[in-house]
């Protein structure tokens, strides 16, 4: 079952996550690109200073130039500017950021959780400029509102 959400803007900024998490350095032919980084946390914010996205990993390893692998990941997105609230969390067990695509991946477990639904699955894709999640397999959907028009 192949399921989009759209998301709000700010969510998963995962171009300015990706470029920040650390320089990757050129790779070595005799060598690993760099050592992980662990217990690594970047908070992203607003041009107005304001809280917007929080990325937590256990371990993010650099795997090539483009590409970053994250275990453990948690993203947590805020609205609200100087009063913020917790918008968005995202969590996996590993996802591959690809910097120049501007998206993230992971073939295993992805959920999202908000206010109004959470969306449990496997097999995910993020998309940045399209700001959508797919998600691929064994989708579970619950919403936490209702929904009385959504049968007509």
């Amino acid at each position: 079952m192949l399921t989009p959400l759209r998301l709000r803007p700010c969510l998963l900024g995962l171009a300015a996550l990706a470029a920040a998490a650390a320089p990757v350095p050129t790779p070595t032919p005799n060598g690993p690109l760099a050592p992980p980084a662990h217990d690594w946390i970047l908070p992203l914010f607003t041009r107005e200073g304001y809280r917007e996205l929080t990325a937590k990993g256990s371990e993010v390893q650099p795997l090539t130039a483009d590409q970053l692998e994250v275990k453990m990941m948690t993203v947590t997105t805020f609205v609200g500017g100087a009063n913020p609230k917790v918008d968005a969390v995202i969590t996996s067990p590993t996802a591959t950021f690809f910097i120049d695509e501007k998206t993230a991946r992971g073939d295993h477990a992805v959920r999202l959780v908000r206010d109004d639904m959470t969306v449990d699955g496997e097999g995910w894709t993020y998309d940045y400029n399209q700001k959508t999640v797919l998600i691929f397999h064994h989708v579970h959907v619950v919403f936490h509102s209702a929904l009385p028009d959504l049968l007509k």
